[in-house]
């Protein structure tokens, strides 16, 4: 196992700002895709899902995974919301309720498995990733792609219900990737790139960004259930994991405090309560403990107390 110093990449608390004060976020590097056929092929157990019930895009995971039936097809291990010096850990480091030991290879962290699959890798140790027991090896670790692949990769091993179930559709793929790509820059990474602005100026720029794309979906739900062609798609995925979170975690530990989703965004609430309390996939695949802890505690440049906010109360609306 490499020695090296990778805490530049594991310690959040050494992460560098731009000259300006804002926040960017690199690219993922494991890019490869489960597929009939391919060095990746779609098999029952063949791969393992590491994730986090506190990160945004590890959520993403999670819901496509129910929503496929893939619980039995790829098995799942949940890291805990500590993250410090060491990034990610697991259970045999930190035994944080709801948080699971690394079956595969009895890791402390989840840098200690992206150091196997290549000891010269340098960037961040993110959550999800698949594993590759065949190959031994990290298939993908970028969450947008990911749910891609969960969407199709094994239609032809699951029920045909599940198989069916279709968050990409063709007709609509177009629409999608044209509210993907804002919803992303504007609310998904709009929250941290005003959370994680060290400038005043930064913050302030990216704040206005983010409360004007919410504008924008509100007007988009007005009346409607989904965000895309009045059918779940992934779009709603992507944008849910975030939303979710802005009451209990954006709007005091990042500084997006405009507004609250509750307060001011009544169609974007409907939405979202619609979704956690019909869907199981969205409730079963939230946490709100691992969600505040993993902020509040996890980043001592914001929050040097880590202390946990109690509130709000209830953390989501009843229906």
């Amino acid at each position: 196992m490499a020695t090296r110093d990778t805490s530049h990449n594991s310690d959040i608390s050494k992460m560098k700002a731009s000259a300006d004060g804002s926040f960017n976020r690199l690219p993922s590097l494991f890019r490869d895709f489960i597929e009939p056929g391919g060095k990746f092929a779609p098999e029952k157990g063949r791969y393992h899902l590491y994730v986090s019930y506190a990160c945004p895009w590890a959520t993403r995971a999670l819901i496509v995974r129910k929503l496929k039936g893939l619980e039995d097809i790829i098995p799942v291990t949940i890291v805990s919301p500590k993250m410090g010096a060491n990034g990610w850990p697991f259970a045999s480091v930190d035994a944080f309720p709801g948080a699971e030991a690394d079956p595969l290879f009895g890791a402390e962290h989840v840098k200690d498995l992206y150091l196997r699959a290549n000891p010269d890798y340098d960037r961040r140790f993110t959550v999800p990733f698949i594993w590759d027991k065949t190959n031994n090896t990290i298939v993908n670790n970028e969450s947008s792609e990911i749910i891609r692949m969960l969407n199709t990769a094994f239609n032809d091993i699951i029920p045909a219900d599940k198989a069916t179930l279709d968050l990409y559709p063709a007709e609509h793929r177009a629409e999608i990737d044209s509210v993907n790509d804002w919803v992303y820059s504007e609310i998904n990474n709009g929250v941290y790139r005003a959370g994680f602005a060290t400038q005043q100026e930064a913050y302030e720029s990216a704040v206005k960004i983010v409360f004007a794309g919410l504008d924008k979906v509100e007007k988009i739900l007005t009346g409607k259930d989904y965000l895309v062609g009045n059918v779940l798609t992934e779009a709603d995925v992507r944008l849910w994991v975030t939303i979710i979170r802005f009451d209990p975690v954006y709007v005091g530990h990042f500084k997006c405090n405009f507004n609250t989703i509750r307060a001011g965004y009544p169609e974007i609430n409907r939405w979202m309560k619609a979704l956690y309390w019909k869907n199981p996939a969205f409730k079963d695949s939230t946490d709100f403990d691992h969600i505040k802890t993993h902020y509040y505690w996890s980043h001592p440049q914001i929050n040097g107390t880590r202390i946990v906010p109690a509130g709000p109360i209830p953390h989501i609306e009843p229906l």
